[in-house]
């Protein structure tokens, strides 16, 4: 039987594996639905799989605990692939979006992003396994934190790279190409403080923390450079107590995207330099980079072009695109290792209601999978 075969037979199966994730939810913030969705993602694993042969639970604390299993090939090496089991839909959100399959397309709260790639990475073991072929070992390592900035799971993701022959991250694809650069992420709050006064009976005596933070938006937005792969969104704005009082406080959270690791070091310059006009009021920066950029290195490069070539062996050309969201591969990227990202599945709508994946492509992305796994050995 080939690979494409035993994938389209597979179907049924993993629809309803998918269906019983989906039906967890498994919101970020939602710590005893992260434990529960943990344990049916483990419960999928292993019935599928059967036992590992090495698992360990990371405590994620407040958040989603991260589980790694590893299941011995017949060839030396270990192939890591990553998944992230939490959404960043409430628990709730099921019962008025109910998984459904309808005209070709799979949709539920995190069927797109990305419990379908989390299936579909399960399942290229097993059909490895059934189709006899040599494959190295899996580690798969599933985390409960990515959506949130993967707080709890770095060191763990960075530790897992660290001798893999190949980190194959099952976020969904960027219509049907693999994701090889992503855009770092910077994460901050501009918080200033000013003086409050009576608006109507005093205000000379007044120092508007909303009045400065107007000014500074402008300045934060004006760093944006397209040009150069740069985003700067100023997406939250919050301060003050009353119409007629000058405000003593004011905040803005501020959202940066880069593609060039300069620019990180320019938007620091920029948020440290932030002066408002009036000297009475002072400002402060929190925050940090969530995620470095994700660049092609060379390892990767290399990885792309066996995944192009896995491809072409099942009839198929494979793509390559570059995308603004960040995701674990940033990580593994700006250490240097061989990492493939967007392996999971071809839909459209991530973190939006009309979510999908398109069921025809999973049976040939899990093949995909398990051609260019094979092809490590």
């Amino acid at each position: 039987m080939s690979i494409t075969d035993w994938t389209r037979q597979a179907l049924p199966a993993m629809l309803d594996d998918l269906k019983a994730l989906v039906e967890l939810e498994t919101h970020s913030y939602d710590k005893a639905a992260l434990v529960q969705g943990l344990r049916g993602v483990r419960a999928l694993a292993t019935e599928r799989l059967g036992a590992p042969d090495i698992e360990v639970v990371h405590d994620g604390g407040q958040y989603g605990d991260v589980l790694e299993l590893t299941y011995h090939g017949t060839a030396p090496g270990t192939v890591l692939m990553m998944s992230h089991y939490d959404t960043v839909w409430p628990v709730g959100t099921l019962a008025g979006w109910p998984f459904t399959v309808a005209d070709g397309k799979v949709s539920g709260p995190g069927a797109f992003d990305m419990k379908s790639g989390l299936v579909q990475s399960v399942w290229a073991l097993r059909g490895l396994r059934e189709l006899g072929l040599p494959h190295p070992g899996v580690r798969f390592l599933f985390n409960g934190d990515e959506e949130i900035g993967s707080l709890v799971s770095r060191p763990y993701i960075e530790a897992a790279c660290a001798d893999a022959l190949a980190c194959l991250v099952f976020e969904a694809s960027g219509h049907g190409a693999l994701k090889t650069a992503r855009k770092g992420v910077g994460i901050f709050d501009v918080t200033v403080t000013g003086v409050e006064a009576h608006a109507g009976l005093d205000p000379k005596a007044g120092a508007s923390a909303i009045h400065a933070l107007a000014e500074l938006v402008t300045q934060i937005a004006a760093a944006g450079a397209p040009e150069l792969g740069t985003t700067v969104n100023v997406g939250l704005i919050s301060g003050g107590t009353g119409r007629n009082v000058a405000a003593g406080i004011a905040t803005c959270g501020v959202d940066v995207r880069v593609t060039d690791f300069a620019e990180m070091g320019r938007i620091d310059e920029l948020l440290a330099g932030l002066r408002p006009a009036d000297p009475r009021v002072t400002v402060t920066v929190s925050g940090d980079w969530n995620r470095p950029p994700m660049t092609p290195n060379p390892l990767s490069q290399q990885l792309f072009k066996e995944a192009q070539a896995a491809a072409a062996r099942l009839g198929w050309t494979l793509e390559e695109t570059a995308v603004g969201g960040a995701s674990d591969g940033n990580f593994v990227s700006a250490l240097g290792r061989p990492v493939l990202d967007g392996m999971g599945a071809v839909g459209d709508g991530a973190h939006a209601r009309h979510e999908h994946a398109l069921v025809e492509h999973i049976p040939a992305r899990t093949a995909l999978t398990i051609e260019l796994i094979s092809a490590l050995v």
